[in-house]
């Protein structure tokens, strides 16, 4: 907002570095290693002591990403930079000298507070919501509006219609955020409610913590007692047989008790490869809801929504260009958003289209060289000599069918296109159809060296 109070240079800096980092870093490697960092500037922006919680993360951050963060900051600056690594002190340091990255330091879960062991001690039970994701705050559009509604209903009704409730969609698209909606809005009308959340990849962890430790009892005690079990990317159960064990287990468990179950992935419960079948039946027995990529105006919204969180005026007229050059994820929204606020703030200038456009030159420079659809449709049929419309046609005979499948492969390795996108190009076929296509023509590249290298050509002749 106008009346918002400016931050220092220092600050500036900081969060610049920061806001580039989020780009560059997957989402969960940034929430663990770089979120929870604290920096002291130095008035003069000579040096910057980034300090660290722990020896371990200290030599961590100091290995994994010291080079790049020292990288940006001189980028940033234009100057050089000393950069130096500190263990914080056990006295929180005043807030006018710490600079975190948009949070206060103490709110961000440290990597020590994952341990599943220690998750119940008398009565405290960590829960990992994040209290910030709420129904209020997620922004409803064509593109998720079911996916809230039955989002809703879980959580205020449970254990009772759309047990398990499962949700899929690409990354990016705010199943996370439903998840932790339903949580939130549980525990607001029923404070004792047991409810936890958590990735797949960490139910894989505690497996193996309670196989190694032989405290299988603990286990299902923590996760059978619950009301409210959500969880995260169900697809990382693939090929971990034990896991699945414990998970049909503790999904019966639940189920039994009149618990409910949410769940995330990134494809529809009979999509999913290498999970047992009679895991799979259980995730499709409830209800299957899909999150598609936003529309136009939803995108608006979102970011004018996000930018005020920020304290920022956006301008509608930016606010429209970006969601026209930024399509595929709200994730991406999000860094766009943020890289246009980090440009602002370092080169204190109004947000304004050409600002944006500033701001963006590389995005929009990659977006200018992209890949559409209807050009690979185009090169493959020219390639196999057949007719484009072909590729739109009902028309089953291999000839017609294997390049119209190479063609759906493409479409979804080149471009940002999601499956019911690519499927709605191809005369309207369900999604269901163009995945079948992308997983026959990945697995048959592998063996088959002839179409190897005629989507070698292909991918050469499309890229220029």
């Amino acid at each position: 907002m106008s009346d918002a109070t400016p931050l220092s240079p220092s600050q500036d800096l900081w969060q610049a570095c920061v806001d580039l980092l989020a780009q560059e870093l997957p989402e969960q490697q940034f929430n663990t290693w770089i979120r929870p960092l604290a920096a002291v500037v130095a008035h003069d922006l000579s040096r910057i002591t980034i300090q660290v919680g722990n020896r371990f993360k200290l030599d961590w951050v100091r290995a994994q990403y010291g080079s790049r963060i020292a990288a940006l900051l001189e980028k940033i600056s234009g100057h050089q930079i000393t950069l130096e690594l500190a263990l914080a002190p056990r006295e929180t340091p005043s807030r006018s000298m710490i600079v975190a990255s948009g949070f206060e330091a103490s709110a961000v879960m440290e990597p020590t507070d994952m341990v599943a062991s220690d998750e119940i001690s008398g009565t405290s039970f960590k829960n990992r919501l994040n209290s910030a994701l709420t129904f209020d705050n997620l922004i409803e559009g064509t593109a998720n509006r079911m996916g809230r509604a039955a989002a809703m209903h879980v959580a205020s009704s449970l254990g009772q219609l759309y047990n398990p409730l499962f949700i899929y969609g690409g990354v990016g698209l705010g199943k996370t955020h439903l998840m932790h909606a339903i949580g939130n809005k549980l525990l607001e009308d029923n404070p004792q409610a047991k409810v936890l959340y958590i990735h797949a990849e960490q139910f894989v962890s505690d497996v193996v913590k309670a196989y190694q430790r032989k405290t299988f009892d603990e286990f299902k005690e923590r996760y059978h007692s619950l009301d409210l079990l959500l969880i995260d990317d169900v697809q990382f159960f693939a090929n971990k047989d034990r896991t699945q064990e414990e998970f049909f287990n503790a999904f019966e468990a639940l189920l039994t008790k009149k618990s409910h179950i949410v769940m995330t992935s990134d494809t529809y419960p009979k999509g999913l490869t290498d999970i047992h079948e009679r895991l799979v039946s259980r995730f499709d027995s409830g209800l299957t809801v899909a999150i598609e990529p936003p529309e136009l105006e939803m995108r608006v919204a979102i970011l004018i929504r996000k930018a005020e969180a920020e304290l920022t005026i956006m301008p509608e007229e930016v606010a429209f260009f970006v969601a026209k050059n930024v399509r595929s994820n709200v994730r991406e929204l999000e860094g766009a958003l943020r890289k246009i606020l980090a440009y602002s703030r370092f080169n204190q200038k109004e947000i304004s289209i050409q600002l944006a456009r500033e701001a963006l030159r590389d995005l929009l420079s990659i977006q200018n060289r992209q890949i559409s659809v209807e050009n690979i449709q185009k090169t493959v049929a020219d390639y196999y000599k057949i007719k484009v419309a072909d590729m739109y046609s009902k028309k089953r005979p291999a000839s017609i069918a294997r390049p119209r499948q190479i063609a759906m492969y493409l479409a979804k390795e080149l471009t940002q296109k999601s499956l019911p996108e690519i499927g709605e190009l191809f005369g309207g076929r369900d999604h269901t159809t163009v995945l079948h296509a992308v997983r026959k023509m990945s697995a048959e590249r592998q063996q088959m060296t002839e179409l190897n290298q005629q989507l070698h050509v292909l991918e050469q002749t499309l890229k220029g």
